[in-house]
């Protein structure tokens, strides 16, 4: 049965969760959601209710939470879900000697035709319009073939979620990569993890910014590593229009410092940076020309070489214009840093927090994360 292709952006918390709750009461067949975050407390409660639901109805329903992200949950707050046939797991169950590899995915999907792909995680803090309240965030609903995809993702990290296995993260599963004929668009899933040597998300995104005329980056937890400046610099020397969208509010003051500990280099090269400061930025999205990425993967170090992230590539012109209309609705709310006045704007505490904030989170986390992996060989 062929499945046709359609997209809808979702762009605040409110749209998100309301999407979320109406593809589990349609589902028919089959229910995946993976999450990082997940909390007690509204959407959170009835979202449950609707699993619970949809289990008692026949679907099957499978649930995989990171054990570090839903470590606040109650033990016995998935009791009804069980009960009514569902399954749940935690990835990777918290000991010390592998708490560095975290799934940090965001994905729903529905009866393997439908999905939603997201930076939301389900909590509280995300409920609003990411202006007035909430944070800023984003999702894409799709019904196409990657559905597919994602759902064969998805299994594959509900297997593993017990993480006993020393040299699981290194098993060879990468979904099919589609290169699209000009004038076509197409749509392909990439995923990454911790010790994977060619990651498909690395080596993608890498080719497309290095050919991209036009590059827009929206990054909560901006920390690109070197590889990734040197081709945003290049770009921006070579004529190329490249725009960032940084946190200037933010959950994580590390992660902060340690992203404004780059934007001098990033700056003197032409580069626009700005921050959005509305509410707490959560959004991850990137646009090569009329390529879009969207999902779960920040342009950070962890995300790029620690986590477990998915991200989707889509190339469609259409969808590429509605998404540079979502950067410049983030960009109306945002602080423009400047050049000149950038130096003048910190005092001599921000400038020392900068440097070692981006020493703990581009050497030392890597470098733990690393040790990690060396014993699970």
């Amino acid at each position: 049965m062929s499945i046709s292709t359609s997209y809808h952006w979702l762009t605040t918390g409110d749209a998100f969760f309301a999407a979320v709750e109406k593809e589990i009461r349609l589902a028919k067949d089959s229910i995946r959601l993976e999450m990082y975050i997940y909390t007690t407390g509204q959407p959170g409660n009835a979202i449950r209710d609707a699993l619970c639901d949809a289990a008692r109805r026949g679907v099957t329903v499978r649930i995989l939470l990171d054990s570090f992200g839903s470590l606040e949950l109650p033990s016995d707050y998935w009791r009804s879900v069980s009960a009514a046939g569902g399954v749940v797991r935690f990835f990777n169950p918290l000991r010390l000697g592998r708490i560095a590899f975290r799934d940090h995915r965001k994905l729903l999907i529905c009866d393997g035709t439908s999905a939603i792909i997201s930076g939301f995680n389900i909590s509280g803090q995300e409920l609003g319009d990411g202006i007035t309240r909430g944070w800023r965030d984003l999702g894409l609903k799709l019904a196409s073939p990657l559905a597919g995809d994602l759902a064969g993702s998805f299994d594959r990290m509900f297997r593993m979620a017990d993480f006993k296995h020393r040299l699981l993260h290194r098993i060879p599963w990468r979904p099919p990569f589609r290169r699209c004929p000009p004038g076509q668009s197409c749509s392909s899933l990439l995923t990454s993890g911790p010790g994977q040597t060619g990651s498909t998300i690395k080596t993608t995104l890498l080719h497309d910014l290095h050919r991209a005329h036009t590059i827009r980056i929206i990054s909560a937890y901006f920390l690109p590593p070197r590889r990734f400046r040197r081709t945003l610099i290049q770009a921006s020397r070579q004529g190329r229009d490249v725009k960032i969208i940084t946190a200037g509010k933010t959950d994580v003051a590390l992660a902060r410092y340690a992203g404004r500990a780059l934007y001098h280099g990033l700056l003197r090269a032409g580069i626009r940076i700005a921050e959005y400061d509305a509410q707490i930025l959560h959004t991850k999205l990137i646009i090569a020309d009329h390529v879009v990425y969207i999902g779960s993967a920040n342009l950070d170090t962890r995300s790029l070489n620690i986590n477990y992230e998915c991200l989707i590539r889509i190339d469609d012109r259409r969808l590429a214009d509605e998404a540079h209309q979502i950067f410049n609705d983030h960009l109306a709310y945002c602080q423009t840093i400047h050049r000149s006045t950038w130096p003048e704007t910190r005092t001599l505490w921000e400038k020392i927090m900068e440097r070692v904030s981006h020493f703990i989170l581009a050497r030392v986390d890597i470098l733990f994360a690393r040790r990690q992996l060396g014993k699970l060989r």
